[in-house]
């Protein structure tokens, strides 16, 4: 079942190629986790939104709250029975139909997909090699815009095809001045010894949620020491571990990069933090 604007339909066919954010990338979206009926960062997640929204110019209507939308997440994870499982839920927000590049109204549309994910808590994959290269066909610009979750996604969905091309399960995006922001699907965090990297918001990384919980957590450790600074693609080689993070994985190990082969104890001590700051809340 899809809720496009509060109501339910199975038609998977609602919304027509006049959609704004099929035709021009016009939309925003969150991708959230909800586990039995919780939505995991919620308020990070709306207020994310809300920020999103108004950089793209988006007139936000005024029952576009956070209870508003987060009853309209859980009538959607109910209506799919998924209340007593695991899901990801995509809540979209574009500027509807009409016009060319101009919008021809300003008010704005919103639909919720939700689908049923294995693992309710975050878990180090059981994998024996997780392999990324960089992905250097094309380069992010720096700025507001590529910190935002929009529907134009081409450098991610082409250096996906690029890592199965290649055989690697995933490839690191780099910048117009050649520093390394962000994996294909979440941020990216780099270990050398207790201290802990992960690029600046400013070198045009996502705003993910997983990096902002992920910060707190290594903040408050009292073992480890992080630090938001750009990274070039010589230090990667030089790492003791590297990883990813997104909400719904919550921490991905890198395992190799071309001739370097990573371990992952901090890595999996920072899970167990992660994990533990979640059962407290």
């Amino acid at each position: 079942m899809i809720n496009l604007n509060g109501k339910l339909d199975s038609n998977s066919q609602l919304l027509t190629s006049e959609n704004r954010g099929y035709k021009y990338g016009d939309a925003v979206f969150e991708t959230c986790k909800v586990v039995h009926g919780s939505i995991l960062f919620w308020e990070d997640h709306y207020f994310r939104l809300m920020a999103s929204m108004r950089i793209m110019r988006m007139e936000i209507p005024m029952h576009f709250t956070m209870e508003f939308l987060e009853a309209e997440i859980l009538k959607t994870i109910e209506a799919n029975a998924l209340s007593k499982a695991t899901a990801r839920v995509r809540l979209n927000v574009d500027r509807g139909e009409g016009g060319k590049y101009l919008p021809n109204n300003a008010s704005v549309s919103f639909n919720i997909v939700a689908e049923v994910i294995d693992a309710p808590f975050y878990v180090i994959p059981n994998q024996n090699s997780y392999t990324v290269d960089l992905y250097k066909d094309f380069f992010v610009a720096p700025g507001l815009l590529s910190t935002l979750k929009t529907n134009n996604k081409a450098i991610n969905v082409l250096g996906s095809i690029y890592a199965q091309e290649n055989g690697w399960d995933n490839c690191l995006i780099m910048n117009t001045n050649k520093q390394v922001i962000e994996a294909l699907n979440g941020n990216l965090f780099l270990v050398s010894g207790e201290h802990i990297k992960t690029p600046p918001i400013d070198d045009g990384c996502l705003k993910g949620i997983m990096r902002k919980q992920l910060i707190e957590v290594i903040a408050n450790s009292g073992d480890y020491t992080i630090e938001e600074a750009s990274i070039s693609p010589f230090e990667l080689q030089k790492a003791d571990e590297l990883f990813i993070s997104n909400v719904i994985v919550g921490i991905q190990p890198i395992l190799k990069y071309r001739k370097k082969s990573y371990t992952t104890k901090v890595t999996e001590d920072i899970l167990r933090r992660l994990n533990l700051k979640l059962r407290l809340s």
